[in-house]
C-alpha cells in the first residue's frame, strides 16, 4: 500500500537507530549485512492451542531481520525478501509496508546487536496462551479496573480480557469488523479516536509502528503496547510494552 506520508513516531525512531549504528560503525558495513525474510506462520509462532491469529489465516505475516546472530521482528501485510546494508535497510523511503516493516525488524535486530533491547522474537506455541493468562493481572496491578481499548485484534488477550473489563475492540481488517469475539463486538480502527477517548486505557498492538498508524493511536490516555515489533521503539522512546513471553 503507498504511503501519502509516514509516522512521525516511525521516522524518530527510525532517525535514533541510524545514529547509534552509525556511531557504533555498522551504518555501512558491507560485510555484515541484513537479511530479511517472511517467516511461515509456524516458523514465527510455532503451534500455538488455537488457530485464529492473524498471521494463520494469511492476515499479516512476519518478517525478520537478522544482523550477525541478532534478530528482529515486525509484522506487515506486505512480506519480501531483502539482503544489504545496515544502510540500506534503515534509510530507505518508507513509501510501502514492506519499506516499514523491513526498517523496524532491521532496527530491532541492530538494536539487539548493541544490547540496547532484548526480547526481539515473538514467543511461539505456548507462549502466547501465558501472555495472556497474565495481561488482566498487568493491568489490575498498574490501572486497577479501567475500561480498556484494544487497538488491534489479538485473539487469546481480547479472550483474557473480555470477563475482567469493560472493553471496546477495534482492527483494520474488514472480515472482523462487526463480528462477535466471545461476546465483544469487533469495531473499525476507522473509530480509533471515538474508542481510545471511552477508554481510561489503551493497550495497543505494536503493528502500528510498522503501518505507519501509530500516530494516530497516541493520546494522552496510559497506552500499554504489545508485541515484538514495538520491541526497539519502546526501549528507545520510552514506550510501555507488554510482551512477557518473548525471547532472544
Amino acid at each position: 500500500m503507498d504511503k501519502t506520508r509516514s509516522s512521525t513516531i516511525l521516522a524518530k525512531f527510525r532517525d535514533e537507530v541510524v545514529e547509534k549504528a552509525r556511531g557504533a560503525g555498522i551504518l555501512n558495513d558491507k560485510l555484515e549485512v541484513v537479511s530479511a525474510r517472511p517467516l511461515t506462520a509456524e516458523e514465527a509462532i510455532g503451534r500455538p492451542d488455537r488457530s485464529d491469529f492473524a498471521i494463520q489465516k494469511g492476515k499479516e505475516f512476519m518478517m525478520e531481520a537478522r544482523y550477525g546472530a541478532s534478530r528482529g521482528q515486525a509484522f506487515t501485510s506486505m512480506p519480501r525478501e531483502f539482503q544489504g546494508t545496515v544502510e540500506e535497510a534503515l534509510c530507505r523511503p518508507l513509501l510501502t509496508d514492506f519499506d516499514s516493516a523491513l526498517t523496524v525488524a532491521a532496527a530491532n535486530a541492530v538494536l539487539h546487536y548493541l544490547g540496547l533491547v532484548e526480547r526481539t522474537v515473538h514467543c511461539r506455541d505456548d507462549g502466547p496462551r501465558k501472555c495472556a493468562q497474565g495481561i488482566a493481572e498487568y493491568l489490575v496491578e498498574r490501572f486497577g479496573h479501567p475500561r480498556v481499548a484494544v487497538i488491534g485484534l489479538q485473539p487469546a488477550l481480547v479472550t483474557a480480557l473480555k470477563d475482567a473489563f469493560e472493553v471496546r475492540v477495534t482492527d483494520l481488517d474488514p472480515e472482523n469488523v462487526g463480528r462477535d469475539h466471545l461476546g465483544v463486538t469487533i469495531e473499525s480502527a476507522e473509530r480509533n479516536a471515538e474508542v481510545v477517548e471511552w477508554a481510561d486505557v489503551v493497550l495497543v498492538t505494536g503493528t502500528v509502528l510498522a503501518n505507519n498508524s501509530i500516530d494516530d493511536v497516541l493520546s494522552s490516555k496510559p497506552t500499554v503496547f504489545y508485541g515484538v515489533t514495538i520491541a526497539g521503539a519502546a526501549a528507545l522512546l520510552g514506550l510501555e510494552r507488554y510482551c512477557p513471553c518473548s525471547t532472544h
